[in-house]
C-alpha cells in the first residue's frame, strides 16, 4: 500500500505542508479565507529542531492499535486506509494516546482528527505530498519492514 513517507534530510522545517493539510481539508476553495486569521488544524505536524525536522503524519499500520483502542468505534481501516467516522468520535483522546507515532491529533471541534491520505479532497496524490517545496515529503509503496 502506498503511504507518506519523509525524507527528513530534505526537510526544510517550513511547515508548508501543515497549512497545505489545513486548507486542503477546510472545504473552502480559496487558501487566505480558509486560514488567514486562524488556529490552523493539519494533520500532519512538523517536529524537530535546527538540526533536523520531519513531518509526522499516520502511517497506516497493518495491524493498528488506534483502531483496536477506540471506545466509539470511530476509527476503522477502509482499504488499508486508517479512517475517523467524525460522527462517533466523542473526543476521549485514548488514540491520541494509544499511537505510537503521535498520528492522531483533536481538530477544531474537540474530534479526533488525522492523515486519511487526502483520498476524499485531493483525488489521488496527498496535498502535502504535491505541495512540498523541496520533495521531502514522497508518497510511495515501499516494503513493510522498510
Amino acid at each position: 500500500m502506498k503511504r507518506v513517507y519523509v525524507n527528513e534530510e530534505w526537510c526544510l522545517g517550513c511547515h508548508l505542508c501543515e497549512y497545505i493539510c489545513a486548507f486542503s481539508n477546510s472545504g473552502m476553495t480559496d487558501m487566505p479565507t480558509a486560514l488567514k486569521g486562524k488556529k490552523i488544524f493539519p494533520r500532519i505536524h512538523i517536529e524537530g529542531d535546527e538540526k533536523i525536522s520531519f513531518a509526522v503524519s499516520c502511517r497506516h499500520c497493518p495491524d493498528p492499535i488506534c483502531v483496536k483502542s477506540c471506545i466509539a468505534g470511530a476509527l476503522s481501516k477502509k482499504d488499508g486506509v486508517i479512517c475517523v467516522d467524525q460522527q462517533k468520535c466523542v473526543g476521549c483522546l485514548t488514540c491520541v494516546l494509544v499511537c505510537p507515532f503521535g498520528a492522531l491529533s483533536p481538530g477544531e471541534n474537540g474530534i479526533m482528527q488525522k492523515c486519511e491520505l487526502c483520498l476524499e479532497n485531493s483525488g489521488g496524490e496527498p496535498a502535502c505530498v504535491k505541495n512540498c517545496p523541496n520533495r521531502a515529503i514522497v508518497y510511495e509503496e515501499r516494503e513493510e519492514n522498510a
